[in-house]
C-alpha cells in the first residue's frame, strides 16, 4: 500500500500552525461531553455550511492519527490525476489484514464520497473518527473490530469543486462532482472495473477481506419526512445466512436506535410515479455493478446509506454519523455470530459445481412482481400546477406540512435468470484482459502448461443488439444464448476458473453471458459478433447453385423461406448470404462465446498431459 508520508506530514503541520494545536496532544472531550473547539471537524466549524476540500480532509485525519494510537492514515492507490486514495485504519494492536484476521477481529469497511458531491457521509465519518480519537466512542469496541474508513473514494471528482455540482441538493455551499476525472460513475463499475479507482478498491478488498461494508450517499428523487434511507440485499442474490443475520441482528435494532437518536429512517425505495406517491413505492435487488450488489456476491453484508438531499446539511451529516456509529456498535456486539454466518456463506461457495446430482441453480438476476403490501408513507404536502415552461404539471412541495399518504410497497421479486454452477470455466489465453480482470476480482485461476482436452458446454449468442449510446463508457450488448455440448481442446496457458471457491457465485456473474453485468453484457467480447470474411455475389451465385443441385432438402428449405418471408425474398444479398452461412466457408466462431463450462468434475485426468 502507499503511505501518506511527506505529503501528510506537511499538510498536518500546516493545519497545526493555523489552529495552534500540537499534533501529539491527545484530544479529550470536555466534562459535559462536548468536543473542544480545536477538534471540531471542518464542517462543524462552519456550522455545517461547508465541507472540507481533499487536502483539508486528509490533514484532519492525520491530526487524529498523531493524537490517537488507535488511528493510522495510509492510502490504497493513486487516482488518474495523481492523488492518493486515502484510507484510515482504526485498530488496537495491529493494523494489517493478516493481524486483523489472526486476532479474530471483524473488519468493517466504510466508504464515503464514491459520488463526491454527496459529501454527507465524509463529514459524518470525520466526526466518528474524531469521537474515537477523543474516547467519546468506547475504545473497547475495537477489541473485536478493525474499522477501515475511506474518507473520499472519488478523489478527483471531489476536487471538481464548486457551488453548482448538485442541483438537487440542499447544501453545503460547495461540493465535488459525481463522476471521476474520466467521467465514470464508480458505483456502476464494480464488475467491469474500468476505473483506476475501482481496481485499487478491489485490491483493498482482496487484501482485507472485509466482514461488513457500508457505502454512504445522498438521495435524489422526491420529498418526504424521512431523513435517511437504508438498503441491503434481502433477496436470493445474497447468501441466505447473511440475509437472515441482517434481518435478525441489524434490522431489528438499527432502525429503533436511529429513531432514538432523533432520526426518521426508512428502508430505501423509489417512487412508482414521482408526482403521485399514493401509486406506490418500489424496492428490489441491486445488480453487482453497484457496491451493495457486489458485496453480496462476495458473501458480505453491505448497507447503502442515503441521507435525504433536501434536509439541512447538518441533519444529513448527523444522520450519517449516527448510522456509522450504531453500525459499529452492532458489529462489535455481534462479532462472533457475524463471523459464523460468513464462514457458512463462504463454505457454501466452496461446494458449488462439486456435486453430480442436479443442484439448486445460482440466481443471476431477479425481477419485480406485482405483489404489494400496504404502506403508509410519511410524506409532505404538495400540489401540482400547470407549467408554462415545460407544458407539464410541476410539483411544488411544502415540507413544513407533514402528511401521511396511504400507498403500496412493491418489494417482492422472483428469479429472472439462473444457471446451474459448472465445475469450472475455461478462458482461452488470448482473452488476456478478461483473465486479468477475473484475477483482479480475487478469484483463483489455474493455468495448465499443456493442452487441455475436455467435454464442455458452450454458448452461441444469437439476436445480438447493441445499445445506441454508450453507458459508462461501453456499448452494452443484448442477446439470446443457445447452449451446446462438445469435446474441445484448449491451448496451454488457458485459464481454468474453478467455481468451487469463495467467490464462486461472483465467477458465474462475470462469466455466464446471461448475467446482467457479465463481461459479455458489458461488451468485453463484442469482436465475436463481427464478420470478418465476405464473399462476392458472383462467387456466391455459383456456390449457391451447386449447393441446391446437391441437396434436395436445402432446396426445399430455401423455397419455403422465400415463400414465407417477404423481406428476405426481396433482399438479394440476404438470399445469397443464406447459402454462405450454410457453406463450409462460413466462420464457425462468429457469435461463439469464447468461454466454456466444464459442467462436472472430470472423472479422469483430463487436465494432465
Amino acid at each position: 500500500m502507499h503511505r501518506f508520508t511527506i505529503f501528510a506530514g506537511v499538510v498536518a503541520f500546516a493545519v497545526a500552525l493555523v489552529t495552534g494545536v500540537t499534533l501529539a496532544e491527545p484530544p479529550t472531550p470536555n466534562r459535559d461531553g462536548a468536543v473542544p473547539n480545536e477538534w471540531l471537524t471542518p464542517s462543524e466549524r462552519s456550522d455545517f455550511q461547508q465541507t472540507p476540500r481533499y487536502d483539508e480532509t486528509i490533514a484532519f485525519c492525520c491530526r487524529l492519527a498523531e493524537a490517537s494510537p488507535l488511528i493510522r492514515v495510509t492510502s490504497f492507490g493513486i487516482s488518474p490525476l495523481g492523488r492518493e486514495l486515502p484510507l484510515v485504519i482504526v485498530s488496537k494492536g495491529g493494523a494489517t489484514p493478516t493481524e486483523a484476521h489472526q486476532r479474530d477481529r471483524v473488519v468493517l469497511l466504510v466508504q464515503n464520497g464514491i459520488h463526491a458531491g454527496e459529501c454527507d457521509g465524509k463529514d459524518g465519518a470525520l466526526m466518528l473518527l474524531r469521537d474515537i480519537a477523543t474516547g467519546k466512542i468506547e475504545p473497547s469496541l475495537f477489541d473485536s473490530v478493525v474499522l477501515l474508513v475511506i474518507p473520499i473514494f472519488n478523489v478527483d471528482g471531489h476536487e471538481r469543486f464548486g457551488p453548482h455540482s448538485r442541483i438537487n441538493q440542499n447544501g453545503p455551499q460547495e461540493m465535488g462532482w459525481r463522476t471521476t476525472s474520466r467521467n465514470l460513475n464508480l458505483n456502476r463499475d464494480y464488475i467491469k472495473a474500468d476505473a483506476v479507482e475501482t481496481r485499487a478498491w478491489l485490491k483493498l478488498w482482496n487484501a482485507w477481506n472485509p466482514d461488513f461494508h457500508v457505502d454512504t450517499h445522498t438521495t435524489d428523487g422526491g420529498d418526504w419526512q424521512y431523513d435517511v434511507m437504508l438498503a441491503w440485499e434481502r433477496n436470493a442474490n445474497a447468501p441466505a445466512p447473511v440475509v437472515d443475520w441482517m434481518s435478525r441482528v441489524v434490522e431489528s435494532e438499527l432502525f429503533d436506535v436511529l429513531r432514538k437518536d432523533g432520526h426518521l429512517p426508512v428502508p430505501y425505495f423509489d417512487l412508482v410515479d414521482g408526482k403521485a406517491p399514493s401509486r406506490g413505492v418500489v424496492s428490489g435487488a441491486f445488480e453487482p455493478r453497484f457496491s451493495t450488489g457486489y458485496a453480496a456476491l462476495r458473501n458480505r453484508p453491505s448497507i447503502l446509506v442515503e441521507s435525504h438531499m433536501l434536509k439541512p446539511y447538518k441533519t444529513r451529516v448527523l444522520a450519517q454519523y449516527h448510522v456509522l456509529h450504531r453500525v459499529l456498535e452492532l458489529v462489535a456486539a455481534n462479532a462472533d455470530s457475524l463471523r459464523e454466518v460468513l464462514r457458512r456463506a463462504d463454505a457454501a461457495d466452496g461446494e458449488l459445481g462439486q456435486a453430480d446430482e442436479s443442484p439448486q441453480p445460482v440466481v443471476l438476476s431477479l425481477r419485480p412482481t406485482d405483489a404489494a403490501t400496504p404502506f403508509t408513507m410519511k410524506g409532505v404536502a404538495k400540489r401540482l400546477e400547470p407549467s408554462d415552461i415545460s407544458g407539464a404539471q410541476r410539483i411544488i412541495y411544502d415540507n413544513a406540512k407533514p402528511v401521511d399518504i396511504e400507498s403500496s410497497w412493491y418489494k417482492s421479486v422472483e428469479v429472472d435468470q439462473a444457471a446451474v454452477a459448472p465445475f469450472a470455466y475455461v478462458i482461452p489465453p488470448q482473452w488476456t484482459e478478461v483473465i486479468e480482470l477475473v484475477e483482479a476480482h480475487g478469484l483463483r485461476i489455474e493455468r495448465p502448461a499443456w493442452p487441455l482436452t475436455v467435454d464442455v458446454e458452450g454458448y452461441r449468442l444469437q439476436d445480438v443488439k447493441f445499445a445506441e449510446r454508450p453507458f459508462e463508457g461501453r456499448f452494452r450488448a443484448q442477446f439470446h444464448s443457445e447452449k451446446f455440448v462438445e469435446r474441445c481442446t484448449f491451448p496451454a496457458g488457458s485459464a481454468i476458473v474453478p467455481v468451487g471457491q469463495v467467490g464462486g457465485r461472483l465467477a458465474m456473474h462475470l462469466l455466464e453471458p446471461a448475467a446482467p453485468d457479465s463481461f459479455a453484457a458489458w461488451g468485453f467480447f463484442n469482436t465475436i459478433f463481427e464478420q470478418k470474411e465476405y464473399a462476392d455475389s458472383y462467387v456466391l451465385e455459383a456456390l449457391a447453385q451447386k449447393m441446391l443441385d446437391a441437396d434436395a432438402k436445402l432446396k426445399e428449405e430455401f423455397a419455403a423461406k422465400v415463400a414465407s418471408d417477404e423481406k428476405f425474398a426481396a433482399d438479394p444479398r440476404a438470399r445469397l448470404h443464406y447459402f454462405y452461412q450454410r457453406s463450409p466457408f462460413a466462420d464457425v466462431q462468429l457469435n461463439l462465446y469464447p468461454i466454456f463450462r466444464i459442467p462436472r468434475p472430470p472423472q479422469n485426468d483430463a487436465t494432465s498431459r
